[in-house]
């Protein structure tokens, strides 16, 4: 059965189909939210006892990852997953590094139940087979991890899917929710508007726990 089944064609394309690997090339020592949503994201991942304060020394994936990753608390063990290697290398809170496409390869290169947890910040629009990567973070996970994606409302318009452009802000966390139902393997997932007080970039998060006994 194709697990896109009911999405309209082309949702899943995008403007600039040129390979990623030349768009992500040039460094982008930047942050792609403001202060306020970052502490957010932060604020998240501790409630989610994921990050270095947890109880116990997690291991976890930070994917399509940059520079910097939004902990609080970086946790005892980060793996940063991205594009460009010259931006994990700047990434002090990494443990360790991979750079892969996953547009090109939706496999994420670690062991089964490696990670205790999974995190995605303001990039899952860009993937252009999200379910097949959505399924292979749940491979890498450890049974009763967490997998929490978090977005905003901007992008590179030309490199995010066409259907995150066309479904609406409020909308967005329904579509996220969707796609971590049909890559399997997850309890429901839930849908959270995490905008902090005052004004700023507004933030969504969608958290979801990897099925099965630990």
């Amino acid at each position: 059965m194709d697990p896109y089944a009911g999405f309209p064609a082309g949702f899943f394309s995008r403007a600039d189909e040129t390979p990623d690997a030349v768009f992500y090339r040039p460094e982008r020592l930047v942050t792609h939210i403001d202060e306020r949503a970052i502490a957010a994201v932060g604020a998240l991942y501790a409630e989610l006892g994921i990050d270095g304060d947890a109880a116990r020394p997690v291991r976890v994936l930070d994917l399509m990852s940059s520079w910097i990753s939004h902990f609080g608390v970086p946790p005892a063990e980060l793996v940063v997953l991205g594009m460009n290697g010259a931006e994990l290398a700047a990434n002090g809170a990494a443990t360790d590094r991979i750079v892969h496409d996953l547009n090109a390869d939706p496999r994420v290169p670690l062991p089964d139940a490696d990670v205790d947890a999974v995190v995605c910040c303001v990039s899952l629009d860009y993937l252009t087979r999200p379910i097949e990567v959505l399924a292979d973070v749940a491979r890498v996970l450890r049974p009763g991890g967490v997998l929490a994606v978090t977005f905003s409302n901007r992008c590179f318009p030309t490199k995010a899917v066409r259907g995150w452009l066309y479904t609406p802000e409020e909308r967005r966390g329904d579509l996220v929710a969707e796609l971590v139902r049909r890559a399997g393997g997850f309890a429901e997932p839930a849908v959270a508007l995490r905008t902090p007080p005052g004004f700023g970039d507004p933030l969504w998060a969608v958290t979801a726990v990897r099925e099965g006994n630990a």
